[in-house]
């Protein structure tokens, strides 16, 4: 995997978080670490730095969570359309339970503090800047929380400054 500048980076992000999905990680090499299939959250700039930025959200419940809590960093991993039955797998099973991340056959690199996966074609590399629980107070249309919450276990929300874009090739430099 190569480096680059997050200036140069071309691609729709309602895909690459919607359709495509990705998986974020957390951790390090001596305590573990876990991945979940993520297709909510954001990519964007905040707080006047013009520093990038992405923001995900995990439930109380993921296991990733403990881990993103834990570390300094988080990673979140665009994977090949190859891998979508790995993914569906890594979004629905808990890493408490068995070594999902081997059972998906994916190789984990520890890198630039935190964890990320050799068969990324794009790998964004996130230090966290904030992270709040979403409040049931917050929501403007009760039918949303309703829907997407019926247990009350509102999300997390991280927000991490991109400090390392890796790709595998050029699919997503402009």
């Amino acid at each position: 995997m190569k480096e680059i500048d997050y200036k140069t980076m071309k691609f729709n992000p309602f895909n690459l978080l919607g359709k495509e999905w990705m998986l974020a990680s957390a951790g390090n090499e001596k305590d573990g670490c876990n991945t979940m299939t993520v297709s909510w959250g954001h990519l964007g700039c905040m707080w006047g730095h013009n520093d990038p930025t992405a923001v995900i959200y995990l439930r109380p419940s993921r296991y990733t969570k403990t881990f993103v809590d834990k570390e300094d960093y988080f990673t979140l991993c665009v994977m090949d359309k190859s891998f979508k039955k790995q993914m569906a797998y890594l979004g629905t099973v808990s890493g408490r339970d068995e070594n999902k991340i081997e059972k998906a056959g994916l190789t984990t690199v520890f890198a630039d503090g935190t964890v990320y996966f050799k068969e990324a074609k794009m790998v964004l590399i996130c230090k966290k800047m904030y992270a709040a629980e979403l409040q049931e107070s917050g929501f403007f249309y009760p039918e949303t929380l309703d829907e997407s919450y019926p247990n009350r276990d509102l999300h997390t929300m991280y927000v991490g400054k991109i400090e390392k874009v890796l790709v595998r090739d050029d699919e997503y430099v402009g």
